[in-house]
């Protein structure tokens, strides 16, 4: 009997653990996205959208200096502007040899800026929360961690980006091969 009621007690414990945690989200971390959410939408609203969409235009041009562009700031205002997973439509501006390489580009930066930036991907702030609490626990300052997060993956967004964009490049040649010599 001891045992079923120390079982009894484990389940109903779990759940009133499930319970201060959401208590301590709705009291920390929602209040802050909903209020990040808004400014964003406001910032969205006083620069104009016309604005921000001609960014995503100017990084579809030809050569080696949109690169960073349309690899780097495209896919940073993206996430900032749009969170996840609106973010991804910016690829909309660009011609379709580089939609795939900006989508890695995007899709890879959507966790870097959350120590910072919570409102991009709130689905996933749990992750970082995580992270963080481990990282305060060890006696380290998390917002040194944030900075370097988010700035070391600028660095991995260009470079997947600059990848990917070769792989589509080689990958629309092979096609455009097969299917020239099945129509010979």
């Amino acid at each position: 009997m001891q045992a079923l009621a120390t079982a009894a007690e484990w389940f109903i414990g779990l759940f009133k653990a499930g319970g201060e945690t959401f208590v301590g989200l709705v009291t920390g971390i929602i209040p802050l996205l909903v209020i990040l959410m808004t400014f964003d939408n406001a910032l969205i609203t006083l620069i104009g959208p016309e604005k921000i969409d001609k960014v995503g235009e100017a990084a579809g041009r030809e050569g080696l200096i949109y690169y960073p562009i349309r690899y780097m700031i495209l896919p940073f205002l993206s996430v900032f502007f749009l969170t996840n997973p609106m973010a991804y439509t910016m690829g909309r501006f660009l011609p379709e040899k580089y939609k795939p390489a900006f989508y890695d580009s995007a899709v890879s930066y959507v966790h870097p800026p959350l120590g910072i930036f919570p409102h991009v991907n709130p689905g996933e702030y749990f992750v970082w929360g995580g992270i963080a609490t481990g990282v305060e626990q060890a006696g380290y300052r998390v917002s040194d961690l944030a900075i370097r997060y988010l700035l070391i993956g600028l660095v991995v967004i260009l470079i997947r980006g600059i990848v990917t964009e070769r792989i589509t490049a080689i990958m629309s040649k092979r096609s455009a091969a097969s299917e020239q010599a099945a129509a010979s």
